[in-house]
């Protein structure tokens, strides 16, 4: 159902402002930032540029190009839509395989010697 009270959706201002947020929080502000994003999503470098500075955010195909390799990108976009937890469950396979290393690494520290 919508709610009689407003507009609860992002405006394209701050979406744009998240998702230069987590792009400079993953690559930084230089000049190869701004290569590396052009090489994962193909879009020219006056785009690229618009994202880094809040100005513009991505659509369609250049978001999905990002949320596929930047972590922070695609954690901000979960965020944003208003599923924060949407990555913890897909972190949790993951983090258990570490888990399980970890405690088998402590079980060989653990273990007497012979």
């Amino acid at each position: 159902m919508f709610t009689k009270t407003g507009n609860s959706f992002l405006t394209q201002e701050q979406y744009a402002a998240e998702m230069a947020k987590a792009l400079h929080m993953e690559l930084g502000g230089t000049h190869q930032a701004t290569k590396t994003l052009m090489r994962w999503t193909k879009a020219n470098e006056r785009t690229v540029k618009n994202w880094m500075a809040g100005s513009n955010g991505p659509r369609g195909e250049h978001l999905v190009a990002l949320v596929k390799h930047s972590d922070l990108a695609l954690a901000a976009f979960l965020v944003m839509a208003g599923r924060p937890f949407a990555l913890t469950a897909a972190e949790l396979p993951l983090l258990r395989q570490k888990l399980q290393t970890a405690i088998e690494g402590i079980d060989l520290c653990l273990k007497p010697r012979e």
